[in-house]
């Protein structure tokens, strides 16, 4: 039924101001709108639709990533723009913050400005 349609992803934020500055300048995703209501950035052919919302409590769960390519230079890459990769504690993360599942992908996290919670993947080779 949806199998063929467009996926839009979307994500809130507190501080429209800040989140267009992450997600275009930090994450250097085109902008293709913006209102009083959402930005919208183009995720290479997914829209991205950043929400402005009046509360909102960041989950401790994953919201949005992104497949890479090669994990350990994206990281070097977004830790040069003062991207800081999340350290949990409770599963083995190297010094990168990256986490081996079981199956061979690597897997790492980073927060927006208003503490939503984003990764990269990189699938088993």
């Amino acid at each position: 039924m949806l199998t063929n349609q467009t996926l839009h992803a979307f994500i809130p934020t507190l501080n429209p101001t800040r989140a267009k500055e992450f997600y275009g300048e930090t994450l250097g995703l085109p902008q293709v709108s913006e209102s009083p209501f959402a930005l919208e950035f183009n995720a290479n052919g997914t829209l991205l639709r950043v929400t402005t919302v009046q509360a909102l409590i960041p989950q401790p769960f994953t919201v949005l990533g992104w497949g890479v390519d090669d994990i350990e230079d994206m990281i070097g890459q977004l830790t040069a723009k003062g991207i800081y990769f999340e350290i949990f504690g409770f599963f083995e993360q190297d010094d990168l913050g990256i986490w081996l599942a079981p199956d061979g992908t690597k897997v790492a996290w980073f927060k927006d400005p208003d503490g939503n919670l984003l990764s990269l993947a990189e699938s088993k080779k």
